[in-house]
């Protein structure tokens, strides 16, 4: 399968089955977090998988995470981010998106579903977590085996026309 196949065929997944995640399967997951690159190759996101039934519990104060049996909080350490000299832009949530964004790719290669979570309550998560101060969640991947009914809503294949989002040259 061609990245893009791969690319295309992946949808947010809002129901699982009950099956565990296997952990061979889990482990190459967070081998696909460790080679994404980060700003300066700083790596500050900081992973914390949740995968017991008391643990899951505690997450499901903070959002919704749809009966699936592993979940992954992706954070970022602010403390241990490059951040860009002109301006100290601070890279850490961008380097925790494109951790995640690894993770769920290979979650659909894997024959996984996932979903991105961005709704959820950051304090719970602090709370709950032990989360020190300087580390943010920025979203949590909630990753198991599609239910069968599970199908893409209409807004997977609604995309803009790359002339909408495009720009060559200048804006």
């Amino acid at each position: 399968m061609s990245f893009l196949e791969l690319a295309q065929k992946r949808y947010s997944v809002r129901k699982y089955e009950s099956k565990p995640v296997e952990e061979d399967k889990l482990v190459k997951i967070l081998e696909a977090a460790k080679v994404a690159p980060t700003a300066v190759n700083y790596q500050p996101q900081r992973l914390i998988v949740v995968r017991q039934p008391d643990r899951l519990a505690k997450l499901q104060k903070a959002a919704n995470i749809y009966g699936a049996p592993l979940a992954i909080i992706v954070c970022a350490d602010y403390n241990a981010a490059w951040k860009r000299p002109h301006d100290n832009k601070n890279f850490a949530d961008v380097d925790a998106s494109i951790v995640t964004d690894h993770m769920m790719l290979q979650a659909t290669e894997l024959g996984l579903g996932t979903v991105w979570v961005g709704h959820f309550k950051p304090d719970v998560i602090k709370t709950e977590f032990n989360l020190p101060d300087q580390v943010e969640p920025v979203n949590i991947l909630v990753i198991g085996y599609a239910a069968v009914d599970s199908v893409p809503t209409d807004r997977h294949t609604d995309r803009k026309p790359l002339t909408e989002t495009v720009f060559y040259e200048t804006f």
